[in-house]
């Protein structure tokens, strides 16, 4: 089963400062180590903040399928996404050049199975492996650190 394609304007919604919300698709990579689930936290370029690898939609491509292009680029591994969105959550993105926006991001579960030693972000960012708990407790936004606390992979079919 596949998602829609999501290719729209951006919504607008009250109480945001531009009144306009971009959409994007990020990936919680896990893993099972030692019969513990683990998640793949990396680092933003300019704050060094725990996140999720995520980014904007892509053309001819699923949101499961965008999310897994991100978590490559970002923190260097590939393995199976799942078409299941895990949640949602919202952050503002700090812009260089123009207005900061904010973004409402759909998360899809990545079971990694390689993980690079080089990849194209890899001088950008770092990577590490944490447990539910100790990533819930690393990332900023309250809805994400939900949905890694709350994170089945046993739910998942294979």
């Amino acid at each position: 089963m596949s998602l829609i394609k999501l290719k729209h304007p951006p919504l607008r919604m009250e109480g945001s400062h531009k009144r306009e919300v971009r959409t994007q698709f990020g990936a919680l990579c896990f893993r099972t180590h030692k019969d513990e689930t683990q998640v793949m936290l990396i680092t933003s370029r300019n704050s060094r903040r725990w996140i999720i690898p995520k980014g904007w939609p892509m053309e001819d491509m699923s949101p499961a399928q965008a999310a897994a292009i991100e978590a490559y680029e970002e923190a260097g591994v590939e393995g199976k996404a799942y078409n299941i969105c895990l949640g949602l959550y919202s952050y503002l993105k700090l812009m260089d050049k123009t207005d900061d926006l904010t973004c409402a991001v759909s998360v899809f579960p990545l079971k990694v199975q390689n993980a690079a030693k080089v990849w194209p972000e890899s001088k950008e960012r770092k990577r590490k492996w944490f447990s539910l708990k100790k990533a819930a407790a690393r990332v900023r936004e309250p809805e994400l650190r939900k949905i890694i606390k709350t994170f089945d992979a046993s739910l998942l079919k294979s």
